[in-house]
């Protein structure tokens, strides 16, 4: 299976429940607070076009407290993130569209993932230094590999491991729901949303079903797709 069926895969299965947090990432910092200073300056109502004045206010309030993770846990996140969902062709490593920034933000407006996240990179590193003599950011690629296939499955897990495995099923969540929530991810999936596209009517075989057809107007007016963005005259139309 490839990379990209196997984190389709992914989605639909084991991490569908990180897709369920109330926080989110929004694009960038500037625009929410662009928004901020139009819901709370100009508008004449509670909202912007997606959020309450409120919750604009409590995001600015979660951006502006300091880091959670220090600089050498951000760095380790940074690898796991990769190892996780790396760059492939035209697609970029989890690390490159945000993610690491994702789970920063995360801990702070959900603050239970603070030390089940914090305690689980103590155990990584101390995993790493018990069979390698260092921290698991400084171990090459082989030896971090060899110990994430030690706890990247839960039904496989042996005993000694489920510390690792529950920290890096709750991190491989959090990865998967920054990646496939950004604005590449998404692209990745093949997700576009409700899009506009061309309509050529009923088919033939399912109107035929009810006995039904278009009338010779309808066809004129209606199924005509590349005139789909003029707006039709139904003046004298007769039903």
């Amino acid at each position: 299976m490839d990379r990209r069926k196997s984190l389709k895969a992914m989605v639909a299965g084991t991490v569908t429940s990180g897709f369920m947090f109330s926080g989110c990432l929004t694009d960038t910092e500037e625009k929410t607070g662009a928004a901020t200073d139009v819901a709370q300056n100009e508008g004449d109502n509670n909202y912007d076009t997606t959020r309450t004045v409120e919750e604009l206010e409590y995001e600015k309030k979660l951006r502006e407290q300091d880091d959670y993770f220090n600089e050498h846990e951000m760095a380790t996140i940074i690898v796991l993130a990769d190892i996780i969902i790396p760059a492939e062709g035209e697609y970029s490593a989890a690390s490159e569209v945000g993610v690491p920034e994702f789970i920063e933000y995360i801990v702070k407006d959900m603050p239970h993932y603070q030390l089940p996240l914090r305690g689980g990179l103590m155990w990584l590193d101390h995993e790493s230094n018990k069979r390698y003599d260092k921290v698991f950011k400084d171990a090459s690629e082989e030896e971090q590999i060899a110990i994430i296939e030690d706890i990247a499955y839960p039904e496989d897990v042996k005993p000694e491991f489920v510390q690792g495995e529950r920290f890096f099923s709750t991190l491989r969540n959090l990865v998967a729901t920054g990646y496939f929530t950004s604005k590449e991810g998404i692209e990745y999936l093949g997700y576009v949303g409700n899009t506009p596209n061309v309509w050529d009517g009923v088919p033939d075989e399912v109107l035929a079903q009810y006995n039904m057809k278009y009338d010779q107007r309808t066809l004129d007016v209606c199924i005509k797709p590349e005139e789909r963005n003029e707006i039709a005259n139904w003046d004298n139309y007769e039903v």
